[in-house]
């Protein structure tokens, strides 16, 4: 340890110790030639070499800092070799940490929390935008220094590092248990700037709740768990910072700290009292037009806000507790960006045909929220500017009308949809599909009609035909197993309704026969090998394909 009153590289004076770690003491120091006070952090060689870290990575780290300039940041002035240590010489920040202010005086005033949780976006953003990125991986209240003017600064770089493209993960694994990512702990990449925004998470975590999550229980629960007047905004917000998987924490920094500046308009109370995104989008378009035609940059910073606002949503569609809460929020995300067809497409899978049964209710709830207006152009008019888009969309929503409208299923109302699709570039499976759905649709109003010359306008002929096409190929993998069952289903039941009319048309039972057959095999080779991703309605659906199958030969074994 270094001596108090001992004089360092012949200018440093040590006055007193201010602080002590793991590997390291910090002293103040005076700089007398200069009259100025600087810190000193002395880490021992004794101590690296007993740990993960080696002096080589901290001198490069170091060095790497001392070209930094942020007004969050300590500068870090000078770096000396000295005797059986390594001392780091920068800027001696006046005030206590966070963890001090938590540990004298507990949880911290939530309005306060935000703002230094702010400024840590921005002072991180600036890390995470070096060349090449700086991660900071050690983000928690015994690091951050809080200043008498409200400033905070964050200290201690000793785990820091650059992000390298080349690099699978990192070479050593370091940060604080409870604080610290996965990723921090090897095994599932390298740690990026998701890692920070995760540690800022747990951070914003202990200085609204006391609860350290280092210490028992060691584990992130709900900040309102712990104290029911903390915004619900705000737990969401640092749910999704400290998911597990980096996929699903906010991407970047800019995120983060939107989602900080509106938390409030995230409380279910103020979601309740107004349509939030609504007004947001209002607002947005207000302030696009005040702008005066603004510039490209108000332009991409107002699609942004849009972005992200649109974003909040899709995310609470996802953790709703009710299937009523997340259409909610995917019809306000819809009115936030209409132009967005996968919020449609949400709305129609996980909610619409949830219980695979496409109301009536729910259709005209559909057209009409397609028939909204958004300035001069329906929602349905901005969608169909994608046109690869809304033919995907039109695909969606012709299968919900052809199998699930009413329980039963409406084909000649899927007939639209279906011509819709195939305007657009759907994958060749889907492409084909929506062909043959859409003319099969429509055999359900031209069939047993007549022309004017008296000749039928379509056979049954035709009609099996399509249907065999339609049956051919790994549906489940083009598509998926709910598509394919239901696509199995339909030919059954037509073999079991029809029978007699497609023998007439020439069919043979042999061919019927066989397309039951060829449908079992599909079952058994492509659905019934997906292990646990087959769900508990595929299952019900199996069931019920299994009886139509049943029932459909037991009508062939009668016209034989």
């Amino acid at each position: 340890m270094l001596e108090i009153g001992s004089v360092i590289d012949n200018k440093y004076k040590i006055l007193n110790k201010i602080g002590q770690g793991g590997m390291s003491v910090v002293y103040l120091a005076m700089n007398e030639r200069a009259n100025k006070q600087w810190a000193i952090k002395e880490i021992r060689k004794d101590a690296v070499a007993s740990s993960e870290i080696n002096l080589a990575s901290i001198k490069t780290e170091t060095e790497l800092l001392k070209n930094l300039n942020h007004p969050n940041l300590p500068s870090i002035v000078d770096i000396i070799d000295y005797d059986d240590s390594i001392l780091i010489v920068m800027d001696y920040i006046e005030g206590n940490t966070l963890k001090k202010a938590v540990d004298e005086y507990g949880p911290q005033p939530q309005e306060a929390v935000i703002e230094w949780a702010k400024q840590l976006c921005d002072v991180l953003g600036y890390l995470h935008s070096q060349n090449p990125p700086i991660i900071y991986r050690d983000l928690k209240p015994g690091n951050i220094m809080l200043k008498p003017d409200g400033t905070i600064v964050l200290i201690d770089f000793g785990t820091a590092r650059q992000y390298k493209d080349t690099n699978i993960e990192d070479t050593t694994c370091l940060g604080t248990r409870g604080y610290a990512a996965p990723e921090q702990f090897g095994g599932q990449g390298q740690t990026d700037a998701r890692t920070d925004i995760y540690c800022l998470g747990t951070t914003i975590y202990h200085l609204v709740t006391g609860k350290n999550p280092s210490e028992p229980p060691y584990e992130i629960r709900n900040i309102r768990y712990w104290n029911e007047a903390l915004s619900s905004g705000l737990e969401k917000i640092v749910a999704k910072c400290t998911q597990l998987d980096p996929e699903k924490r906010y991407q970047n920094d800019k995120d983060l700290l939107f989602a900080l500046e509106h938390y409030d308009e995230l409380d279910e109370t103020y979601r309740k009292k107004e349509k939030i995104k609504i007004s947001i989008f209002v607002i947005f378009m207000v302030l696009t037009i005040a702008s005066g035609l603004c510039s490209l940059f108000s332009y991409r910073h107002a699609k942004h806000i849009q972005q992200v606002s649109h974003d909040l949503l899709v995310d609470d569609a996802n953790r709703g507790f009710t299937t009523a809460d997340s259409k909610e929020a995917l019809i306000n995300a819809i009115a936030i960006d209409p132009s967005q067809v996968d919020s449609y497409i949400n709305l129609i899978d996980n909610i619409y045909l949830e219980d695979e049964n496409f109301t009536q209710d729910e259709a005209a709830e559909f057209r009409e929220l397609l028939i909204r207006t958004s300035g001069k152009n329906t929602y349905e008019q901005i969608l169909a500017r994608d046109v690869d888009s809304y033919s995907l969309l039109a695909y969606k929503v012709g299968l919900a009308y052809y199998y699930s409208y009413e329980g039963e299923g409406n084909k000649q109302q899927s007939a639209y949809w279906f011509n819709k699709a195939t305007e657009g570039n759907l994958n060749p499976n889907q492409l084909e599909r929506a062909r043959l759905l859409g003319a099969i649709a429509d055999y359900y109003v031209t069939l047993g009609a007549v022309d004017k010359a008296g000749d039928s306008e379509v056979t049954y002929k035709d009609y099996w035909e399509d249907l065999s096409s339609l049956c051919e190929g790994n549906i489940t993998e083009s598509d998926n197993a709910n598509t394919a069952i239901a696509i199995y289903k339909e030919m059954a039941s037509q073999i079991c309704v029809n029978a007699l009319q497609f023998k007439k048309a020439g069919v043979s039972v042999s061919d019927m026969q066989l397309q039951l057959q060829n449908i079992e095999k599909h079952v058994k080779e492509d659905i019934d090998t997906m292990g646990d991703e087959k769900t508990e309605r595929v299952e019900e659906l199996e069931e019920e394909l299994a009886t139509n199958i049943e029932k459909a030969q037991q009508t062939i074994s009668m016209l034989e």
